[in-house]
C-alpha cells in the first residue's frame, strides 16, 4: 500500500467532510456515493480500495463534527442533527451558539474514545448474539418505529392537554408511511434507474435520501430569514458529569443502533433522548442533550465500520459505499486496523476544526447571501442526481421533496422519513 496516497486520502475525506458538514443539504452519503461509483477511475489514477475507502471514513466522520454550525446557526440541520435544533437554537437565541458548538464538538470527540473502549467487548457480544437477532430484526425494526411514534411530542405549547401530542403521534405515522410508500416504489423500480453518466452501480438511496433529507431543508432555508444576535460567551458551563454521562449515553446508543438495519444515528437519538431528560426550559439539560445528540452521530460512524468488519453486513449509505470499493466483501482485520488509526487522527484534526470554524462563522455568514447559496446548492444536488440516477431517480428525487419538507410544517422529527428505508425492510422480514 502507498502511504503517501493514503494519507492524501484522509486529508481529500476530512476537506470533504468539512464541505459536507458546512453546506446545507449536502449530505455525507452523497460524496459516500460518488466516490463508490468513481472507483475504477480512482484506482487507475493510484488510489487503491483501502484508499478510496478512506476518503469515504474520513469524509463521515468530519462530517458528524461539523454539522453541527449549520445546524446551530442556520437553522439547517440534516437527519441526524435535527433533535439537536431547538435546544441549540435557544442556545443561539441567549448569545450562547458558540458554547453550542464547543459542546457538540467535545460529545464528538469524546465519543470516539468511549467507542475505541467498547469496541472489543461490543465486538464480542454482538458477534455472539447477531443469529438471534437476525432472526427477530423485524420485530426489533418494529418496537424501534411504535418507540419512535410514542416518543413524539411535537411542538410543545404551554397549557396544551395530553391529548394534543396524539395528533402530533398522528403525523408521525403519517410522514412514515408516505416515505415508506415511496421508499417502496423506489426499491421496486430500482431498475428504471438509467443514469447520464455511468460510473460504477447507480444507488436508489442517493435521490431518496438527497431528496428527503437534503433538498426539502434547503427548500425550507430559501422560504425563511435567519436572523443571529449578538453571541457574548463561548465558555463551558456545563458540569464534568454531565458531559461525561452525555458523552458515554449517546455513545452506546450510536453503538447500539449500528449493528441493525434501516436504524440511523437519526433514530438512535430517540433512544438517546430517553436516557437524557430533554428539558430545553433547564439550560444543564439542553445542554448535556447537545453533548448526547453528536456523541451519538460520531459512535454511529465508528461502529458502522466495525459492524461491516464483525456481521459483515452494511449499516450506512457511507458503509454500503465502503463495501462496494471493497468489491462487496467484509473488511479484513488490517484494513480496520488502519481505518480506525485514521478515525482517531481525523478526530482530532475536526475536533479542533469545528471550535476554529464555529467562532469565525458569525463573520462568514454576514457577508454571503444564504439564499443564493441554497439555491446553487440545490441546482448542484439536481444536477448530481439527473447525472448519476437518471430521469427515474429524478422523479424519485421530487417526489421526496415535499415529503421532507412535512417534517418542520408538522412540528415532528424528521427521523420519521426514515421510513423510506425502514418500511421496505419491514415488508422484507414479514
Amino acid at each position: 500500500m502507498n502511504t503517501s496516497f493514503l494519507l492524501l486520502s484522509v486529508v481529500i475525506g476530512f476537506i470533504l467532510g468539512i464541505f459536507s458538514g458546512l453546506v446545507p443539504g449536502i449530505h455525507t452519503n452523497t460524496f459516500s456515493f460518488i466516490l463508490a461509483a468513481f472507483s475504477p477511475i480512482l484506482d487507475e489514477l493510484g488510489f487503491s480500495p483501502v484508499c478510496v475507502a478512506a476518503i469515504i471514513i474520513s469524509n463521515a466522520l468530519t462530517h458528524t463534527f461539523l454539522d453541527i454550525i449549520p445546524s446551530v446557526f442556520l437553522g439547517a440541520p440534516d437527519a441526524d442533527t435535527s433533535l439537536a435544533v431547538l435546544p441549540g437554537h435557544q442556545m443561539l437565541l441567549d448569545g450562547y451558539g458558540l458554547e453550542a458548538v464547543r459542546l457538540s464538538a467535545l460529545g464528538s470527540a469524546g465519543s470516539v474514545v468511549v467507542s475505541l473502549v467498547l469496541i472489543l467487548p461490543m465486538a464480542i457480544f454482538f458477534a455472539g448474539v447477531y443469529p438471534f437477532v437476525d432472526q427477530y430484526i423485524g420485530w426489533i425494526l418494529l418496537v424501534i418505529v411504535l418507540v419512535m411514534v410514542y416518543t413524539e411530542r411535537g411542538e410543545v405549547v404551554e397549557g396544551q392537554g395530553p391529548l394534543v401530542r396524539m395528533k402530533y403521534r398522528m403525523f408521525a405515522v403519517l410522514l412514515f408511511l408516505g416515505s415508506g410508500f415511496l421508499g417502496l416504489f423506489a426499491f421496486e423500480s430500482q431498475a428504471l434507474m438509467n443514469p447520464l453518466i455511468m460510473v460504477g452501480e447507480p444507488s436508489i438511496l442517493m435521490p431518496l435520501f438527497s431528496g428527503l433529507f437534503g433538498a426539502s431543508m434547503l427548500v425550507i432555508s430559501m422560504l425563511t430569514d435567519t436572523v443571529i444576535p449578538m453571541q457574548v460567551s463561548s465558555r463551558l458551563i456545563l458540569p464534568p458529569k454531565r458531559i461525561l454521562r452525555g458523552t458515554v449515553v449517546g455513545s452506546v446508543a450510536g453503538s447500539f443502533v449500528a449493528w441493525l438495519p434501516g436504524v440511523t444515528s437519526a433514530v438512535a437519538t430517540v433512544m438517546a433522548r430517553l436516557a437524557v431528560k430533554e428539558d430545553y426550559s433547564d439550560d444543564d439539560s439542553a445542554r448535556e442533550f447537545i453533548v448526547s445528540i453528536s456523541g451519538v452521530n460520531t459512535a454511529n460512524a465508528i461502529y458502522g465500520l466495525v459492524a461491516l468488519y464483525v456481521i459483515g453486513r452494511t449499516r450506512s449509505g457511507a458503509m454500503v459505499a465502503v463495501s462496494d470499493v471493497m468489491g462487496g466483501m467484509s473488511l479484513d482485520a488490517n484494513t480496520l486496523v488502519i481505518l480506525l488509526i485514521i478515525i482517531v487522527g481525523v478526530s482530532i484534526a475536526a475536533y479542533f476544526m469545528t471550535i476554529y470554524l464555529g467562532d469565525r462563522i458569525l463573520d462568514v455568514l454576514t457577508r454571503i447571501n444564504y439564499r443564493r447559496m441554497c439555491m446553487v446548492i440545490l441546482t448542484g444536488l439536481t444536477l448530481l442526481v439527473l447525472v448519476f440516477t437518471g430521469w427515474f431517480g429524478l422523479v424519485v428525487f421530487a417526489a421526496a421533496v415535499p415529503l421532507g419538507m412535512l417534517a418542520p410544517y408538522l412540528k415532528v422529527r424528521r427521523t420519521h422519513a426514515m421510513g423510506a428505508l425502514i418500511l421496505p425492510l419491514l415488508m422484507f422480514y414479514f
